[in-house]
């Protein structure tokens, strides 16, 4: 495989094939990112198609402070910071009663063992009913769990992202992981109660 530096540098010198190899590359990565931020597949496809045109026109101006991956995150996030802004939301779910939980971070990425087809499943919806929830954060903590927990950002890149402070990040994700965790926890709870239930009403047959 060709190597993004290699790509890079011929795009930068008007090579359009070597830039539709590097879309082809990312395009996928750039419409999951944003369909992560806006929720619905409309709006992830225009704003992955945005990033890309953003890229290619600001290519004379990258200079490998970072690698081409990391940048078109930086796009997209920027893209979809901006898109939240403009538009009208639902209504949300407000996080400022939440407490910090104190302890080791929750990590959203965290892998568990996945041994059956049920677990299969179950870790699939799971996935499906992470999204739902980070979906109804509001934008500023939403921004935060997804830059942080999904791009990998820094505290540092995402603070100065949203032109905020470092301590305003770190406590947003805090309020925002503990949010999806109770309700992670609250609907695996309720799982685990409708199989028993289940299971007790086939031994009753």
């Amino acid at each position: 495989m060709i190597p993004d530096e290699e790509l890079l540098a011929r795009s930068q010198k008007g090579d359009m094939e070597a830039f539709t190899i590097l879309v082809e590359r990312y395009q996928k990565m750039l419409y999951t990112i944003a369909f992560r931020f806006l929720g619905n597949p409309e709006d992830a496809g225009d704003a992955a198609q945005e990033a890309l045109v953003r890229a290619f026109k600001n290519l004379p101006g990258f200079r490998g402070q970072c690698s081409f991956k990391t940048w078109l995150q930086h796009i997209i996030a920027n893209i979809c910071r901006d898109a939240l802004r403009r538009m009208s939301r639902r209504p949300t779910l407000s996080l400022d009663s939440l407490r910090e939980i104190e302890g080791a971070p929750w990590e959203l990425a965290a892998e568990e063992e996945v041994t059956s087809p049920e677990e299969v499943f179950l870790a699939r919806e799971g996935e499906d009913h992470i999204h739902q929830l980070i979906q109804a954060l509001t934008p500023e903590y939403r921004l935060v769990v997804i830059m942080r927990d999904l791009q990998g950002f820094s505290y540092e890149e995402i603070a100065t992202s949203l032109g905020c402070s470092i301590g305003t990040v770190k406590s947003r994700l805090s309020r925002a992981r503990q949010f999806l965790r109770r309700h992670l926890i609250r609907e695996r709870e309720h799982l685990t109660l409708k199989n028993v239930y289940i299971n007790k009403g086939g031994e009753g047959q």
